[in-house]
């Protein structure tokens, strides 16, 4: 607080020594800081469709007999952890709205349709009904724009929304009652390299972050990915039959944990200069930007993440992360 009033006063003093300056000009500026908004969470929330199809919710046709309850679990103790956070708005980039022409956005104030994944058809079919932050989405729109960022607003009503924002949407926040700002995965690595993706990426994630802080409203950032991604190549009779689940090598198991280690001890430069050799070696699916969108965001985080699950899933690796980012800003307990 001793800094923003320092701020303020720095601001605002030149303009007090003008007999000619506008009598209300201090009130607004102060006003205008303290309405800040703020990122109170950053978190690496996985999409495989199976977790939505092992919760049996209504909007979801297929019915399951349970599984992957590691991952469950996890996604149910980061719920818990954040039960009693006010927050605004859920940003989210999801690697399966692929876009190859710039970066996009969900651009209407609805979407509502039935989601089936192309791949899981017999887990998947997902009656999906979002509400979207329209005025925020404009925001970091903007401010990418104005960045030199090539950027497109979705306004088509009847786009099929992808199933990595559909299951970590749903996942994240069952009951859909936050808006949300959907973002979209440029494929920039893979028509230039994992370098040219990631340096995109990251600045995205500033602009995101300073749209966010402008906007006056606190907000959730959620990355929707998996880490390791080599998939299994045949199905189980019985998908949710854990008796078969396990990581696809040794190898993938190294990176995931390596990765892991890293988000746990606050080494979120280090995931950053690894995430080349790790996205190429591990078959990451932070190929998507995702991840190195999300440390954008929270500005390179030098704290420790909360690891709440890990666990595997058609031998892909997924872990559950929250970076507490209300936890360790200026002011906070």
């Amino acid at each position: 607080m001793a800094q923003l009033a320092a701020l303020f006063e720095s601001w605002v003093s030149p303009d007090l020594h003008d007999s000619s300056a506008d009598a209300d000009i201090a009130p607004k500026r102060l006003a205008c800081l303290m309405t800040q908004g703020e990122i109170v969470a950053g978190c690496l929330a996985p999409h495989p469709p199976h977790l939505v199809y092992a919760e049996n919710p209504p909007q979801n046709e297929p019915v399951a007999e349970g599984g992957w309850e590691q991952l469950r679990w996890g996604y149910e103790r980061l719920r818990e952890s954040l039960k009693d956070v006010e927050y605004d708005a859920i940003v989210l980039l999801s690697p399966h709205w692929q876009t190859y022409v710039g970066t996009h956005f969900l651009g209407l104030p609805q979407f509502k349709s039935l989601s089936v994944d192309p791949v899981f058809p017999n887990l998947f079919r997902y009656h999906y009904d979002l509400n979207i932050d329209v005025d925020l989405t404009m925001k970091i729109h903007d401010k990418a724009a104005e960045a030199g960022l090539a950027v497109t607003m979705m306004e088509n009503p009847d786009f099929r929304v992808d199933y990595g924002t559909i299951t970590t949407g749903h996942m994240f926040n069952p009951e859909w009652d936050k808006p949300l700002v959907v973002i979209s995965s440029n494929r920039s690595r893979d028509y230039y390299s994992v370098e040219v993706m990631q340096e995109m990426m990251i600045e995205l994630g500033k602009v995101t972050r300073e749209a966010i802080l402008e906007s006056g409203k606190k907000v959730v950032v959620l990355a929707s990915n998996s880490l390791s991604h080599r998939h299994f190549t045949t199905e189980s009779a019985i998908p949710e039959d854990m008796s078969k689940e396990h990581i696809t090598s040794h190898a993938m198991h190294l990176w995931d944990m390596r990765m892991i280690e890293y988000f746990r001890t606050g080494q979120a430069q280090r995931i950053l200069d690894e995430m080349p050799e790790f996205t190429e070696q591990a078959i990451a699916e932070s190929d998507g930007g995702g991840l190195s969108w999300l440390l954008s965001t929270l500005d390179t985080p030098t704290y420790p993440a909360t690891l709440h699950g890990y666990g595997t899933i058609i031998g892909t690796g997924n872990a559950i992360v929250e970076w507490p980012e209300r936890n360790h800003t200026e002011g906070s307990q």
